[in-house]
């Protein structure tokens, strides 16, 4: 079994969830060739990551020339299917509009579509599947016409909320069609798609990496903490005005924020203008894969605020919530988008309204004072991302699917 993988930018920080997939199925047996859109903007200092980026094809890194040789190639070799193609691309554009940006940057994928269908065919593929349902969706869709090798997508937040267009397409001309949670599903169904194509397949995570800690923290302060991008979605200003709250409230507590974005010098303005001191907030910057798990575990909670921001954009499952409980450490995030699939109120985590600081601030406090819900939550949250959300488990269900495809079993 020889399966394509596409993804906007691979191997890169924000697709972390996508080569580990990639690893764990050649884990279990499947040859991977990896492809990405773009050359990523973040690299992975990581043996088997750099090893992963030197045989990935990134698509826009092709000359114009190399592209346009592959278009006529593929013309030449199969004149109908290439028209055939092109016509569909032209159904495509009247659906979105024929010259909105959105149309007239499928006719710019097509063009590329023709080289990573010319991969695909020299590489002997199988199946390709893609992650994200929108610019890289759109690739695979003409890529499969033009090599008929069937292709099959992961769609996550953005992709389908913010981006989502021509979705009844894609789903109608994939193997499959998975999401991540069941709120996606649902979304989806309500817009019109055919749901017999669609399926949950979790973005999961190796227990193995992220074991419970057992050391007992000494902090003279509470210390909360976050991990992530700093952009709107994240919450993260949100998270910062409940730390004021508490520290008016006269609450010894600290907040660590890991990450890099491009609202760091707006939130250390938010919380410079709300007095808080570089001894109740600290900015962290961004932070090596490699001392995630480290970092994890030296929080007395991870609090992720995640909301919905003026673009629409969502997050779906944060794979970070899975990490903080797989450590131990209690978790507070929002009742957003999937969140409550693997965040469920009182029983893994606690859950808050999005955008509420006075909510936010009042469940931290009532984490702090509450050490048996703690607990209790700790241990349910363990059991609950072994069992819903394991990266084997999910990659293995992946395979299963793809060999469904390679066979035509129905």
């Amino acid at each position: 079994m020889k399966i394509a993988y596409l993804a906007p930018e691979l191997p890169a920080l924000s697709a972390t969830f996508v080569y580990n997939e990639i690893f764990q199925l050649e884990a279990l047996g499947v040859q991977v060739v990896p492809f990405s859109v773009h050359t990523p903007s973040s690299k992975v200092n990581e043996p088997r990551v750099e090893a992963l980026a030197k045989r990935t094809f990134y698509l826009y890194a092709q000359s114009k020339l190399n592209v346009l040789k592959d278009n006529l190639l593929c013309l030449l070799k199969s004149p109908v299917c290439y028209l055939k193609t092109l016509m569909m691309v032209g159904r495509d554009m009247w659906q979105v509009g024929l010259f909105s940006r959105i149309g007239l940057g499928l006719v710019y994928r097509f063009f590329f579509a023709a080289s990573l269908a010319r991969q695909l065919q020299a590489n002997g593929c199988d199946h390709l599947h893609v992650h994200f349902a929108h610019i890289p969706t759109d690739i695979a869709m003409y890529a499969s016409s033009l090599s008929a090798v069937p292709f099959s997508v992961t769609a996550h937040a953005n992709d389908i909320y913010e981006r989502g267009w021509l979705l009844n397409e894609k789903v109608e001309r994939s193997a499959f069609f998975a999401t991540i949670s069941e709120f996606n599903k649902h979304y989806l169904e309500d817009k019109g798609v055919d749901a017999s194509k669609m399926c949950i397949v979790r973005c999961g995570v190796e227990p193995n990496l992220f074991s419970k800690r057992t050391a007992v923290l000494e902090h003279k302060k509470t210390r909360i903490g976050a991990i992530g991008r700093l952009v709107e979605k994240k919450g993260f200003d949100t998270l910062i005005k409940a730390v004021a709250i508490l520290k008016a409230q006269g609450e010894t507590i600290e907040l660590q924020l890991a990450g890099d974005g491009p609202l760091f010098q707006q939130l250390q303005a938010l919380a410079l203008s709300l007095d808080l001191s570089p001894q109740d907030i600290t900015f962290m910057g961004a932070i090596a894969h490699a001392e995630v798990a480290s970092f994890i575990k030296s929080l007395d909670a991870f609090v992720l605020p995640c909301k919905q921001d003026e673009q629409g954009d969502v997050d779906g499952i944060p794979v970070v919530l899975m990490e903080a409980m797989l450590s131990g450490v209690p978790v507070v995030s929002t009742k957003l988008s999937g969140i409550p699939e693997l965040v469920v109120h009182k029983e893994t985590g606690l859950l808050v309204s999005p955008d509420s600081e006075d909510q936010l601030a009042e469940t931290i406090l009532m984490l702090i004072n509450s050490p048996v819900l703690k607990n209790q939550m700790i241990e349910c949250a363990v059991s609950k991302v072994k069992r819903d959300f394991s990266l084997e488990h999910n990659a293995s269900k992946l395979k299963d699917m793809f060999n469904r495809v390679i066979n035509h079993i129905v």
